[in-house]
C-alpha cells in the first residue's frame, strides 16, 4: 500500500481510503470478509458519516468488528462526519457533540481518529465548532479534526476559531470531473473549465499540508455514472485500456493511479463493496503514471490545453 503523509503534522496514513457508505447494503458475513480482505492489503484507513443508510453503515461495521477479535481497533484509522441533517446542515456545538456520540455508540467505539464536518453550514457559527471540537478532543473523543467539501475561504473562516489544524478535505475528483485541475491550466481563458468554482482549493491545501481526500474518483459529471466503460468517454477509455496494457494492471488501476499520481499527496476514497476492486484501487500504489501519460488522460477527458 502507497503510503502519504496527511496533514500538519504529517501523520502517515494510506493513500486509499476505504469508503464506507455502501455498507449498510452488506450482511454482517460479508462486511466481515471485506474488512479482512481491505486490512490483508494494507487498507486499514475507514471513511464513515453519519448519514449513511441513515447509521446503519456504522451500526454494521462496528458489530463486525466487536464480534472479530483478531482485528484491533488500534490498528485501525476510523474517521467520521457529521453535520447533514434532513433538509438543511447543521454544525452548532450542539449537534456535532450529539452526533459524535452516536456514531461512537454504532461503531462500539470509545474514540474517532479523525472527524469532519461533512458540507459548509450557511449558517455556522465558528465560535461553536471550536468549542465543539475543544470538548471532543478534550474528553478523547476526537483525536484529529478536518472538513469535507469545503472552499478556502470558509476553512479560513473555521481556522480563525478553532485551535486544531484542520488536516482534511474531501472533495470530489476524477479525471472528468477535475476543475480544480483545469482552472488553475485555463487561466486568464474564455474555457468552461477556467471559472474557479472552490476558490483555488488545490493549491490552498498544498500551501497549508491539508489532505484532499477525492471522493467519487471513478464519476462522470452531473452524476451520469462511472466513465469507466462507459462510450460516452470512448477516447478516454481507449487511453486508459492502453496503459492498462502496458502496466499490467486493470482500467480501474490506471483511473485509480491518475489520481495519486498528483503531487498534492491525494487520498483516493474507494466506495467500492466489491473485494476485487477494492484490490484493483490498493495496485494503483503501485503504478507511476509518467507526466505525459497522465496529460494524456487528462486530455482524453476533453479538458483543452491553453
Amino acid at each position: 500500500m502507497k503510503m502519504v503523509l496527511s496533514g500538519e503534522k504529517r501523520v502517515k496514513v494510506p493513500a486509499v481510503v476505504v469508503g464506507c457508505m455502501r455498507f449498510g447494503e452488506m450482511d454482517e458475513r460479508c462486511m466481515n470478509e471485506f474488512i479482512h480482505t481491505a486490512l490483508e492489503n494494507g487498507a486499514n484507513f475507514f471513511d464513515h458519516a453519519d448519514i449513511y443508510a441513515k447509521g446503519k453503515s456504522e451500526e454494521i461495521f462496528g458489530k463486525a468488528l466487536k464480534r472479530d477479535s483478531s482485528i484491533k481497533r488500534e490498528d485501525l484509522i476510523i474517521q467520521s462526519k457529521c453535520g447533514i441533517r434532513k433538509g438543511f446542515y447543521d454544525s452548532s456545538k450542539a449537534y456535532i457533540l450529539e452526533s459524535v456520540d452516536g456514531i461512537l455508540k454504532r461503531l462500539q467505539m470509545e474514540y474517532l481518529d479523525v472527524l469532519l464536518i461533512h458540507r459548509p453550514d450557511a449558517l455556522v457559527e465558528p465560535e461553536e465548532v471550536a468549542e465543539a471540537f475543544d470538548e471532543l478532543e478534550q474528553s478523547g473523543k476526537v483525536r484529529h479534526f478536518g472538513v469535507s467539501n469545503h472552499k478556502p475561504m470558509q476553512i479560513e473562516l473555521l481556522k480563525k476559531y478553532v485551535k486544531q489544524p484542520l488536516m482534511i478535505n474531501q472533495l470530489q475528483f476524477s479525471i472528468p470531473v477535475s476543475n480544480m485541475v483545469a482552472n488553475g491550466m485555463e487561466v486568464n481563458m474564455e474555457t468552461a473549465g477556467s471559472i474557479d468554482r472552490d476558490g483555488s482549493v488545490l493549491d490552498y491545501a498544498r500551501l497549508h499540508d491539508m489532505t484532499i481526500q477525492a471522493w467519487s474518483p471513478f464519476q462522470m459529471p452531473n452524476w451520469q455514472g462511472c466513465f469507466l466503460g462507459n462510450e460516452a468517454y470512448a477516447e478516454l477509455n481507449g487511453q486508459i485500456e492502453v496503459l492498462a496494457e502496458k502496466y499490467g494492471v486493470s482500467a480501474t488501476t490506471i483511473a485509480a493511479a491518475w489520481i495519486l499520481r498528483h503531487p498534492a499527496d491525494m487520498q483516493l476514497i474507494a466506495g467500492t463493496t466489491n473485494p476485487k476492486r477494492l484490490q484493483e484501487i490498493i495496485a494503483a500504489g503501485d503504478v507511476m503514471l509518467t507526466k505525459e501519460e497522465w496529460y494524456r488522460l487528462y486530455l482524453a477527458a476533453r479538458h483543452p490545453l491553453p
